[in-house]
Parts: structure tokens; sequence; C-alpha cells
């Protein structure tokens, strides 16, 4: 076979591929999660393996978590995660609703404010000015500590695809499939606005994941909680 039909079949392959530069393209949402190496942490059909921490409660309809009440949270109990790429596909429930996926919470939380100041959450609220926020609390930031790259944001009912990446001290958020997010631990953040808001610090690798419960009339749907490591 001439040289150059094998060095076009080697690059074909896929085989050489920077691990770096594959966190600079934004992941493509598939219904196939299972098949491309995703596993799924909600089943589809209950709460296994999840706990409601807080006000209201999480209940499922229609393969859907959803909130009811709040403000309260909803984490995967099993393990913690880190270096792996975090899937979420949500819609609001009106054309814009408030809630959260939380990230890097050291230990299992007791209630619900204590993911808001250790871990992370990443904001889902396409208007964050209708309550007197910027735009540091856009859909797809770390809440009130990263400034949007982009806004990228379906309004309801439309659905929407989120993905994490936790790679070491690196998160970067890209919602469907463009990057809002890209901060390393220990990069420069806005003083705290309001008490609400969390307190400034490191956050740990790797940690517990949940959803946010934020209210009565801030419902969001989620049918796909998913997860795939890096490496």
């Amino acid at each position: 076979m001439p040289y150059g039909i094998l060095i076009a079949l080697f690059l074909l392959s896929g085989t050489f591929v920077s691990s770096d530069a594959s966190l600079s393209r934004p992941p493509q949402p598939t219904q196939l999660t299972a098949n491309a190496g995703w596993r799924p942490l909600f089943n589809g059909k209950d709460l296994t393996d999840w706990k409601h921490v807080g006000k209201g409660s999480m209940l499922v309809e229609k393969g859907l978590i959803h909130g009811k009440g709040g403000m309260g949270l909803l984490y995967y109990t099993k393990e913690k995660f880190g270096n792996c790429t975090l899937r979420v596909v949500y819609k609001m429930q009106k054309e814009n609703s408030n809630a959260g996926v939380f990230i890097r919470i050291p230990v299992e939380p007791r209630e619900e404010w204590m993911p808001v100041h250790y871990g992370y959450e990443v904001q889902i609220d396409n208007h964050p000015e209708t309550s007197d926020e910027d735009e540091y609390h856009v859909t797809g930031t770390l809440y009130s500590l990263t400034k949007p790259l982009a806004k990228p944001g379906k309004p309801g009912p439309q659905w929407n695809t989120m993905d994490i990446t936790l790679d070491g001290p690196r998160t970067i958020v890209y919602v469907n499939g463009v990057k809002v997010t890209d901060y390393r631990e220990g990069g420069p953040v806005p003083p705290r606005k309001f008490d609400f808001e969390p307190y400034r610090g490191i956050r740990p690798n790797s940690g517990y994941i949940g959803l946010q419960n934020h209210g009565e009339h801030d419902i969001v749907y989620f049918k796909e909680v998913s997860v795939k490591p890096l490496h």
C-alpha cells in the first residue's frame, strides 16, 4: 500500500488526538448516550440513589424529574465526581425558570445552603435581571463567580443540553454546544454582592453533584443526568 494512503488511514483512525484540544471542542448532544460511553445517573423511572435535602421535594412524573416547593437540593448519593463530563438535559416550565446544577460539593449535604457556599452552582436562569442580578448569574455560569462567554440558553419549553467538564481544578461548561464558562480554581472572581451568593474560595477537584429545586414558581424539568469519564 502506498505510504500516502497509510498516513491518511492513520489520521482517519483518530489514534492521535490531543486530550487538551478535545476540551476546546463543544461536546455534541446525543440520544444514544449509553452507546457513546455515557453512564446514566437517573434511570428515568424513580429517584433511586438520589436524596433530597432542604425545603420542598423532587419527584418523577412521565420520566422527568421536577421540583415541588423549595428551596432544596436533590443530590446523587452513590459517589463523588471528578475528571469527567456531566451531561444534564433540561427544560424550563415557563419561558424562564430558575434552577441549577451543583458540582464539587465536598461532603454529603444535610441542608440546602451548604452546597451553595462550599460547592458550585452551574446556573439555570436566562433572565437574571428579573431578580436584579447581572450576567454573572446567567445560564451556564458558576453562579455569581464567572462572566459568561456566551448566552445560548433556550427559553421554555425548549430542551437544553448542559455539559459540565470537571478536569482537575478546571471547570468547563457548554450549553447547547456553545462554551459559556472556562474557569480554573484560584482564578479571579468578583466580590459578593448579595448575602445569598456563595462564599469565595477553592473547591475540591471532585465532589457530589445535585439538581436544585428553586421554588414553587420556578419549575425546571430534567430528563437526563449522565456522566462520562475524561480518560
